[in-house]
């Protein structure tokens, strides 16, 4: 089985064959028909995320059941799913809550099986999996538990999205935020994620939505989205911009699909007194942001942090697979371009370079 292994950070991605231990109880093994190339890949490439390594890299994907482990009742060979990089137990307190984003009821590491163990070997070396999946491999055992079905008409590149940058941009203008009609929204960061808050902001009815972006093929992308308004911030002061488009208020909602320290301040800036700012993006370990906390108080800001949108994926996958499927959210739009596994160096340097919106690795 081949698969795409990440063995020193910064350095390329090695296209290698793995032996693979098949599916154990409460597991299921999935061959992958598309997956997408996505900045948190990228964090774990170049040191931001110390992880261990080998590992197979790559989250954000969809496939179809190949064999189930003992115990395993909620998916069977042939379903197509969507892979959740999230596990949840479904008894602990966040899932009871319904926050199984935040599910604390696995104690093994995020890289290996919830028995801690780990199914893919090189040379009798063990090769882990990021979030416990490791999508870009043509197959992938891991707990079924994060494997999601969905209707059979999906397009498989389109359902891979569904996996990370959609319910993660969408989930956080309408789960995170809960973004009113008629409101204003900055969205600082037009990658896939920042693309899907846009689009999310006006499923929910914003009436003005800014982007903001270093790369003007990156506005452009976001205008298509629905932004009404854009900012290129190598030209302009992103704050004073959202001021001046609010009558010098400040905006409702602000977003950093970034994460970082500099983008963090300018949502907490940029919105209005009583507004709400929303971390996004996934910064590195090490960022901080130097907040005021006098002007949070004086002025009822509020500033807070989105995993995964707030999204459950088991009801909100199959809700975003049928939004696409009604023709009310753009996911064509999103596949800029596709890739063999092969490929996959090449995807993220074309990532990197901002000239697509996001590329899929697709499986034959």
């Amino acid at each position: 089985m081949k698969a795409a292994v990440l063995y020193k950070p910064n350095t390329p991605l090695e296209i290698v064959d793995l032996q693979q231990q098949g599916p154990q109880a409460g597991e299921a093994r999935v061959k992958v028909m598309a997956a997408g190339v996505c900045h948190s890949d990228w964090h774990i490439m170049n040191g931001d995320w110390t992880l261990p390594l080998p590992m197979v890299l790559g989250h954000e994907a969809a496939g179809i059941v190949d064999e189930v482990g003992a115990g395993v009742t909620h998916v069977k060979p042939g379903d197509h799913v969507i892979f959740s990089f999230r596990a949840h137990c479904g008894r602990c307190f966040y899932c009871s809550i319904g926050r199984s984003i935040l599910c604390e009821g696995h104690k093994s590491v995020r890289w290996a099986m919830l028995d801690g163990s780990t199914r893919l070997k090189r040379d009798g070396q063990d090769v882990f999996q990021m979030a416990r999946i490791g999508t870009f491999s043509e197959r992938v055992v891991c707990p079924s538990e994060m494997l999601v079905p969905i209707r059979k008409d999906m397009p498989w590149p389109q359902a891979a999205l569904v996996g990370c940058c959609v319910p993660t941009g969408v989930g956080a203008a309408t789960r995170a935020a809960k973004v009113e009609s008629g409101s204003s929204v900055l969205v600082i960061g037009c990658g896939g994620v920042g693309l899907n808050v846009v689009q999310g902001a006006r499923l929910a009815g914003a009436a003005r939505i800014i982007a903001c972006d270093l790369v003007d093929r990156k506005l452009e992308f976001a205008t298509e989205f629905g932004a009404t308004h854009t900012v290129n911030a190598k030209r302009e002061n992103v704050v004073d911009r959202a001021r001046e488009l609010t009558g010098g208020r400040g905006v409702d909602y602000a977003f950093d699909a970034i994460g970082g320290e500099a983008t963090t301040l300018q949502i907490v800036d940029a919105i209005r007194n009583g507004g709400t700012a929303v971390i996004v993006g996934m910064a590195a370990m090490a960022v901080r942001a130097p907040i005021t906390p006098y002007t949070m108080a004086l002025q009822e800001k509020t500033l807070k942090g989105t995993l995964y949108g707030t999204v459950q994926p088991n009801v909100d996958f199959p809700w975003l697979v049928d939004l696409y499927m009604d023709g009310r959210l753009k996911l064509d739009q999103l596949v800029s371009r596709t890739y063999e596994l092969e490929e996959i160096n090449d995807g993220f340097a074309r990532m990197l370079s901002g000239e697509v919106a996001r590329g899929v690795v697709v499986f034959s």
